[in-house]
């Protein structure tokens, strides 16, 4: 498989899930609850692609600030109970410890305390 032909295939899955996607995620994005987190992957499992974790992290990278108000981003972190985003993991961790998330020393968030189950 040549770089060509995979860079092609990503960009036309990227396209495929853009639209109607990342609509899907930003709307199970707004459910989670003011106080609680859920995962890529728990997003995912709520959406045509199950298994598509990285593609709810690029919705929520793809984000405009004409959605911002409205789609609570930070409340989204990874399996382990930490932030990844590696731009604004400083806001996106204060956003958390306002609305009542604490992390540990190590900087986890306790995922038995404090994940959305989704519905």
């Amino acid at each position: 498989m040549n770089v060509e032909r995979v860079t092609f295939q990503r960009f036309n899955m990227r396209r495929w899930l853009m639209p109607g996607y990342y609509d899907d995620v930003y709307d199970i994005v707004r459910r989670i609850p003011r106080g609680r987190v859920s995962t890529y992957g728990r997003i995912a499992q709520m959406t045509a692609v199950p298994r598509g974790a990285r593609g709810v992290g690029w919705a929520l990278h793809a984000l405009r600030s004409s959605h911002m108000p409205d789609v609570p981003w930070w409340r989204v972190i990874n399996a382990a109970g930490r932030i990844s985003n590696e731009y604004d993991a400083e806001l996106q961790r204060s956003l958390l410890e306002a609305e009542g998330i604490v992390f540990d020393e190590r900087g986890y968030v306790d995922l038995r305390k404090w994940l959305w189950e989704g519905t």
